[in-house]
């Protein structure tokens, strides 16, 4: 370990919003560190830790003025070389801190001081003294005696001693006698599966599309990327784990990303089935402990596989081997709060900077992905396939115009449901709406209780007996009075999952009925123990909103319906055609997945929507290149490239203001395009009122040098001070 003898001086990443890094003076007793070491530092009244960026001999303050770090917690870089690139590039892009973009980088655990190391595991055994005892010594003192008896058997770990529900207390006194002793055990990680990979299921034997894309994906292990455009059933997760079984068998270790933590329990059982090696586990669902004892198992190279929702993108790998991106068009991979970041865009500038494939896979490709492949920037790979003996579905539009509705449901398409539920068959109903209703209404005065906060109106929620906005979450117990006119006569207005569930349980006394929303799922574990009760036929009627929708496996699921899908049509969003192109086809993608052959029907007001209809007619690969050729004669992206410049303040005035600022600064020509200031398309939320700003260029360097040449002017405006603002690179939402 090399010591300072001259001063040395470190500049800091600190996860602070100010863009720029900040200089410290390193004490003469530390050593001398490495760029991406954790320093606690003093920052203002508080204590800091970042990550080193620089290591100098000098520095333009003056050195009596600079503070020096009050601690240096790794003698070794926390990130890989190519993750520490990324953080720093992704920084650049997203036009945010270099310590935010590392924030997001590093488990929370690691942020607050946690040893990166691989924890040493605490093993308990009993004292000489211990083994002298006799438990019958210890009749008063049951725990104590419980504890001695399982000792004697073996020692045992910490998570040992935690599965056997023993007393702490009663640990501590034997501690006290000297009867039992602990130790403290560094475990070196078990890296067997790099030698020897073992498999506990044989692959399935794969079609023709699969065994072509399998080939073309396994025959380099350098820097690729690939989508691979599967229709739903096409067995793209076998085409993953047939990939996966060379990278292993090369000893090297995979990242899969999945969109959403629901989905991480079937998709983890699957790899487990097959291969016999560890599973890291990452996604927010997890405590901080957890979290990081994966993030290690994963950076030491014990973990074979590391399965993660989008935060794990950011997971050092030892012995990197291959990046898969699951359901890759799903707007859950980019990030909506703090730092804007979209994961699949980094996945493949990550997998540029290890020198590793990355694979794309959707039924639903994103217009961005798909503009991509098309223009040969990544390999195209095409299942067009269904599986195994799974057939193609027979689809149907039910025009609801003037049809009397029973809770939002068509008298064809509750005889359809019969027909179905009558041969042992199981139904699925797609309402993207969770609650009672999405509105309380006056019968008498025609009120419809707003949130004073948004606007927006309260979703009834009988269940749960309360009104709640979705969108900034203020609630209120269901009011007994019209707020209006005082009138009792207050009742639902529309149809939320809670209703629809209630009345198919009049309408199918005979099959139950299962909901599937964030309400019924909000227990550890229930969502678990709904998918498994469906796997068992325990439900015949399935209803729920997106979270049913995606990835999920049900083969005697023969029926799939929506309903009330019309406001996914019309949207101020220009993306709401590809995000209703995609969910339609996800949902209809539940139906006849085994050798049962399924329907879906969609049940609107707009039969006649051109939109809807080359959608069913031409399905969504046909769809999508059609609305990609929109885009382009639109100049919108994928074919342009967008930052979204959001602005809330109490006063609308003062965001006008700020917003109108920076239109004075961008330029305006044939290649950049300035759109706003405007309202967002929910005005007020949560008490503020909410501006946008949307500025475009043909050419995605010249936005780059755009904005970093307007960001130093917008932060020194004395109208930023007002309101709250946020820049977003790529936005995937206007609302």
């Amino acid at each position: 370990m090399i010591y300072a003898h001259m001063p040395l001086f470190v500049e800091v990443s600190l996860p602070v919003p100010l863009r720029r890094d900040f200089s410290y003076r390193l004490p003469e007793h530390f050593p001398t560190p490495v760029i991406g070491a954790r320093v606690r530092v003093p920052f203002g009244r508080q204590q800091l830790i970042g990550l080193i960026s620089g290591v100098s001999e000098q520095c333009d303050l003056d050195p009596k003025l600079i503070k020096p770090i009050s601690e240096l917690l790794d003698i070794e870089a926390l990130l890989p070389e190519p993750l520490y690139k990324l953080t720093q590039w992704a920084a650049r892009y997203y036009f945010c801190s270099h310590g935010q973009m590392l924030s997001q980088a590093i488990p929370a655990a690691l942020r607050k001081g946690a040893d990166a190391k691989r924890a040493t595991i605490t093993q308990l055994h009993l004292a000489e003294a211990g083994k002298a005892a006799v438990p019958a010594m210890l009749k008063r003192a049951p725990a104590q005696q419980k504890i001695l008896i399982e000792l004697a058997k073996s020692h045992l770990t910490d998570e040992e001693f935690n599965a056997l529900e023993l007393s702490k207390a009663g640990l501590k006194a034997l501690l006290d006698k000297g009867w039992v002793h602990k130790h403290q055990l560094l475990m070196s990680p078990d890296l067997s599966w790099r030698q020897h990979l073992q498999m506990d299921e044989q692959p399935h034997k794969l079609n023709k599309e699969q065994a072509i894309a399998v080939a073309a994906m396994t025959q380099a292990d350098n820097f690729s990327s690939t989508l691979l455009e599967g229709i739903t059933g096409s067995g793209k997760t076998e085409v993953y784990l047939a990939t996966l079984e060379h990278h292993l068998k090369q000893g090297r270790q995979a990242l899969i990303l999945v969109p959403e933590i629901g989905l991480t329990p079937q998709t983890i059982n699957r790899f487990r089935r097959r291969f016999r090696v560890k599973v890291a586990v990452i996604h927010s669902g997890l405590t901080d402990n957890a979290r990081l004892n994966a993030w290690r198992d994963a950076r030491c190279g014990e973990a074979a596989i590391i399965i993660g929702t989008r935060s794990a993108l950011f997971t050092p790998m030892k012995y990197p081997g291959v990046i898969i991106l699951d359901e890759e068009h799903d707007a859950s991979f980019k990030q909506q709060e703090g730092v804007g970041y979209h994961a699949r865009d980094l996945a493949v500038m990550r997998g540029h900077l290890e020198g590793i494939p990355v694979i794309l896979g959707s039924a639903t490709p994103s217009l961005e992905s798909l503009n991509n492949a098309l223009n040969g920037r990544y390999r195209h790979l095409i299942l067009s396939k269904r599986a195994g003996a799974a057939q193609n579905v027979r689809q149907g539009i039910i025009d609801i115009r003037s049809q009397p509705l029973t809770a939002g449901l068509s008298q064809p398409l509750i005889n359809e449901m019969r027909l179905h539920l009558d041969a042992g068959n199981q139904v699925l109903l797609f309402l993207n709406r969770r609650g009672f209703a999405p509105a309380l209404l006056c019968h008498e005065c025609g009120y419809l209780h707003e949130c004073d906060r948004c606007d927006a109106f309260f979703t009834l929620h009988q269940q749960l007996g309360e009104i709640c906005c979705h969108h900034c979450g203020n609630q209120y117990p269901i009011p007994r009075q019209c707020h209006n006119c005082g009138s009792t006569m207050l009742l639902g207005q529309g149809v939320g999952t809670e209703q629809l569930a209630a009345e198919l349980e009049k309408l199918f006394p005979k099959h139950p009925v299962v909901r599937i929303d964030r309400d019924t799922t909000r227990l550890k574990g229930s969502l678990e123990q709904h998918l498994n009760a469906i796997h068992r036929g325990e439900y015949k009627i399935l209803v729920g909103t997106q979270m049913l929708a995606k990835g999920h496996h049900f083969p005697d699921v023969t029926l799939v319906g929506l309903l009330d899908v019309d406001g996914a049509l019309f949207s101020a969003d220009f993306r709401a055609p590809e995000r209703f192109g995609q969910l339609y086809t996800q949902v209809a993608g539940r139906a006849g997945r085994a050798a049962k052959p399924g329907t879906v029907l969609l049940q609107t007001h707009q039969g006649d929507n051109p939109v809807l209809r080359d959608l069913i007619q031409r399905g969504y690969s046909e769809f999508a290149r059609s609305q990609l050729q929109e885009r382009q004669q639109a100049l919108l992206p994928p074919a342009w490239h967008m930052v979204l410049v959001r602005a809330e303040a109490h006063n609308p005035r003062d965001a006008d203001e700020f917003l109108s600022q920076i239109v004075a600064m961008l330029p305006r020509d044939k290649d950049f395009e300035v759109i706003g200031p405007m309202p967002a398309p929910l005005d007020r939320k949560a008490g503020k009122y909410r501006r946008q700003l949307m500025f475009q260029a043909r050419d995605r360097s010249r936005l780059q040098q755009e904005t970093e040449r307007m960001l130093p002017k917008i932060d020194s405006l004395a109208s930023a001070k007002k309101c709250r603002w946020s820049l977003d690179r790529d936005p995937q939402d206007l609302l």
